[in-house]
């Protein structure tokens, strides 16, 4: 795991990174449970989408922990490879351009992400 601010690669260090993993088990978690109650009470299939709101939460932990990109960090023109709160500012305009670009790319993703889960399981509901 690199230990440097990389723009456009990586902002976050590895107590933030372990941060976004803990999100993304958080909403795993609370999707799954959540999923298996719509599916045994054999739920009407419109209600699969109330899936989405933990599955975006799940997706956006997920992949800013894959990536250690922080979304948030990017549209903000920071980043933090130290301790939780020590949050330092991106100072090139081309880097936090190029950070902006990853901060949209994983928003994308993870909607895409939650959307395909969301409608995969809304289809078993039927």
């Amino acid at each position: 795991m690199s230990d440097t601010y990389i723009p456009g690669t990586c902002n976050l260090g590895k107590v933030e990174v372990r941060s976004r993993q803990v999100v993304a088990l958080v909403g795993f978690v609370i999707s799954l449970i959540l999923a298996i109650g719509l599916i045994a009470s054999s739920a009407p299939q419109a209600s699969g989408l109330t899936l989405f709101a933990p599955l975006i939460i799940f997706s956006v932990g997920f992949i800013q922990s894959r990536k250690k990109f922080c979304l948030a960090y990017g549209l903000a023109g920071t980043f933090n490879l130290g301790k939780l709160g020590q949050i330092s500012k991106v100072a090139n305009p081309e880097d936090k351009a190029a950070d902006r670009k990853t901060a949209l790319l994983i928003m994308a993703q993870a909607t895409a992400l939650a959307l395909v889960i969301t409608g995969a399981i809304t289809l078993l509901l039927l």
